[in-house]
């Protein structure tokens, strides 16, 4: 007999396919193994036992003379003779029994043959191998999809990833955070519980609570205690299962052919399931006991007529009813599944009952293939898709992506990373991580936090342990916060710093910071709402004293008019982006300082020569050529420090000497080439800076500025320095370096403040030895070539290089 087993090959999968076979599906193998079973037991009687036995008929001819009714004459025509009786004088004869054939045992072998051929009709014949054949189509249909190289590979990939996500530590400890509930639901069950344990006790009272219970699934109330924290490895591997589910999720659900598959081949089973029913109902008659067969081999074996005895087809007649039951419930069935495939929408997935359950709201819906695989394993066990749905929600992925930070970043790895900043603050700079640890609210002492490059930053409400935390630098973050977080921030929160390159990176929160002092914007900003980045009111900033805007805008923003009451300083530098529109500057009247730089200005705005509170005016790297607007600035009188350094400024209109009160002059990286002696009659100035010109010549004049500190000359054309310079006693900086100087004079010992000396890239032979009677100046406050250094006594040298 042949073993069923033989035939394993074609509904053999592999065992984790399971969890893709609805009950149906399993169902219907059951039923395909009970079919397989008759279809290998039909075929084994045909091989093993004769499959017809014949015998010859003899027509006996009709006696007239006989006195019989026609009924009785009908039936001896029919009947074979009756055999003659023995003769006791004959013992072959006694021996004898039944109808003499003459025909040997080759002769009935032959008949047997002969008749089976030409007069058993063919579904008798084949019937069992009608029902293996049609069994192994179907046993093929059911699983031709995990067999197809363009579906199986998905499947395959689709297990794979299912059994870490349902094996994955992480997804325990997920789901047993999310299934708890909140502190309030959490009073509000215990009050209830204590009333109702005033009334009930012993079991009653623990009914009562496992009641309470009722709303947490039971699959997913983890033990904390085994819920702890990750190991590395396991943190590691949990975030490559997130990435594989993501790539995964992008390839499968480009298309539908799972989806495809599946209905083909239930369509073709339920084609199948008709056309069996259809001609074994009308063939299962033609499996008869007796059957007659007429074949001409009389000159082989002298007879023609033969009656013949079907062996096997009682048998048959009741395997075929009986498999035509199978076909008939395997057929229902599969109509079924088609009712399921065209009824149901499965190429959409919903997690709506997940994240009611787990109370993880962003869950995706998925579809096409990915969510047909889903609906498929719901049949299996629903288990499966809910803890599946943990490695697709963003929120299990952020909360992965901390845990592991903070593993890897502990607050003595963060400590060491503190500096201070030039703000003379406490700083802690953290640069493209995957988000921001929670250890870093342990470190009680930060004042300053910086971040950058870091995505999808969440700022949660234990920042208010940092109670020394004034200033949050924020480069290139896309930044969220916690209500509890904002609050702290609004009190505490002195600087702010954004750097952005697209609205998500320009936080919503910062214009509720009532109590911010300190702002700087970097980033491409736009007045039109439709394009870039717009900037909205700051008028809740109440405490707002100094803005810096680093951008490319065409006019001062609105916003900042809405600060201009209190607002003390503001710097724009644009990206030579042309600055137009400045009337707005003149609502600013606290102004103290202000920096317009690289803003491709021609002239000095006429603007800023009605902000009376101006202390500081800084205009580098414009494209100034002529400054005779400064005469204005007289009107200033609080004008103190003046920068017009990187322009275009060819000469010094001789006006500048009616601005008296500055102290701080910069005409640094510009094309002057002469000095009006009436700069000189700014005699409060006390640092000047005139490098990278083109300056020959050094008035005397210099000699009235006796409250000078710092001068610079460097990199011009002068020739000689006038002695009148030595006369500035307090001179402390002194920068004359990349000149044409030959001489340094030895007056230069009158300078007894002076620190640092830059004489390096000059035609000096020799340096004068007064330069020792500067007892501030050290060696590494004189820029000199060595070997003129040289030049200086031992003595002198000994005291410079001497602490």
């Amino acid at each position: 007999m042949i073993p069923v087993t033989e035939f394993r090959q074609f509904s053999e999968q592999q065992p984790a396919f399971r969890v893709l076979k609805p009950w149906w599906d399993v169902f219907t193998d059951y039923l395909s193994v009970a079919m397989l079973m008759i279809g290998v037991f039909g075929c084994t009687l045909q091989v093993m036992q004769d499959k017809i036995i014949c015998l010859p008929k003899r027509v006996q001819p009709v006696q007239n003379h006989t006195s019989v009714s026609n009924v009785s004459q009908t039936v001896a025509s029919t009947t074979p003779l009756p055999p003659p009786k023995p003769s006791p004088s004959n013992p072959a004869t006694v021996e004898m029994k039944g109808l003499k054939t003459d025909l040997d045992l080759q002769q009935y072998s032959f008949i047997n043959q002969m008749c089976y051929e030409r007069a058993l009709h063919w579904y008798a014949k084949y019937f069992p191998y009608l029902v293996l054949i049609h069994t192994l189509v179907f046993m093929l249909c059911s699983n031709f999809w995990f067999k197809f190289p363009g579906s199986s590979s998905k499947i395959e990939h689709f297990i794979s990833i299912l059994g870490k996500c349902f094996d994955s530590p992480w997804t325990t400890r997920a789901l047993s955070e999310v299934s708890g509930e909140d502190s309030e639901e959490k009073d509000n069950r215990k009050n209830n519980m204590n009333r109702s344990n005033t009334t009930q006790s012993g079991p009653e009272g623990s009914l009562v609570n496992s009641q309470s219970l009722k709303s947490i699934p039971e699959k997913f109330v983890v033990d904390k205690s085994t819920a702890g924290a990750l190991d590395k490895k396991e943190g590691e591997q949990a975030k490559a299962l997130f990435e594989k589910v993501k790539k995964f999720r992008l390839h499968v659900e480009e298309g539908d052919i799972l989806y495809a598959m599946y209905v083909r081949q239930t369509v073709l089973k339920v084609i199948k399931f008709l056309i069996i029913i259809a001609y074994n109902s009308a063939l299962v008659s033609k499996v008869q006991f007796t059957v007659d067969c007429n074949v001409d081999i009389q000159d082989m074996t002298g007879y023609k007529n033969f009656s013949c005895n079907h062996t096997m087809a009682h048998l048959f007649s009741k395997l075929s009813f009986c498999y035509l039951c199978f076909v008939s419930i395997y057929g229902l069935t599969c109509l079924y599944t088609l009712y399921w495939l065209f009824y149901r929408s499965l190429r959409e997935y919903s997690f709506e009952y997940v994240r009611q359950e787990t109370g993880i709201d962003d869950i995706p819906d998925v579809k096409n293939d990915f969510a047909f695989m889903l609906h498929m394993i719901d049949q299996y066990d629903p288990l499966y898709s809910k803890r599946f749905a943990v490695f697709l929600s963003e929120v299990s992925e952020n909360k992965l992506k901390q845990l592991n930070l903070n593993n890897e970043w502990t607050p003595d790895k963060l400590r060491q990373k503190l500096q201070t900043n030039t703000h003379n603050r406490l700083e802690l700079p953290l640069i493209m991580l995957s988000g921001l640890p929670d250890t870093v609210f342990e470190i009680t002492e930060l004042q300053s936090l910086k971040l950058e490059i870091i995505k999808n930053v969440m700022i949660p409400a234990t920042i208010a342990q940092l109670d020394n935390l004034q200033e949050l630098s924020l480069h290139q973050c896309s930044v969220k916060i916690h209500s509890a977080a904002l609050s702290f921030l609004k009190e505490n929160l002195k600087v702010l710093s954004v750097k952005f390159d697209d609205m998500r990176e320009l936080p919503p929160w910062m214009y509720g910071l009532r109590n911010l002092e300190e702002l700087y914007l970097v980033g491409s900003l736009s007045h039109d709402i439709s394009k870039n980045v717009t900037l909205e009111s700051l008028r809740d900033l109440k405490s707002l004293k100094i803005l810096s805007i680093k951008s490319n805008v065409s006019k001062i923003p609105q916003a900042v008019v809405d600060v201009s009451s209190h607002l003390q300083k503001m710097c724009i530098h644009n990206d030579g982006t042309k600055l137009v529109m400045l009337n707005n500057l003149k609502k600013m009247t606290n102004l103290t300082e202000l920096e317009l730089v690289h803003c491709d200005l021609e002239r000095i705005p006429h603007a800023v020569f009605s902000l009376l509170s101006l202390q500081e005016l800084d205009l580098k790297e414009n494209n100034l050529k002529s400054i005779e607007e400064i005469v204005s600035f007289q009107h200033l009188r609080k004008l103190t420090v003046l920068k017009l350094w990187h322009n275009s400024i060819t000469y010094i209109p001789e006006h500048i000497k009616k601005l008296t009160s500055l102290e701080r002059l910069s005409f640094s990286h510009n094309k002057i080439e002469v000095l009006p002696s009436h700069l000189f009659l700014c005699n409060k100035i006390r640092y000047l800076d005139l490098s990278y010109n083109d300056i020959r010549f050094i008035p005397p004049e210099v000699g009235v500025l006796q409250s000078l500190q710092y001068f610079s000359i460097t990199c011009n054309k002068v020739e000689s320095l006038p002695d009148e310079l030595y006369f500035c006693k307090k001179l402390k900086t002194l920068k004359i370096g990349k000149n044409s100087l030959s001489v340094l004079s030895p007056k230069i010992g009158n300078l007894l403040f002076l620190s640092y000396l830059d004489v390096k890239g000059n035609h000096f032979e020799i340096l004068p030895p007064e330069l020792g009677d500067c007892r501030a100046l050290k060696r590494a406050g004189l820029v000199v070539e060595d070997a003129l250094f040289e030049t200086l006594p031992s003595d002198i040298r000994e005291q410079m290089k001497a602490e």
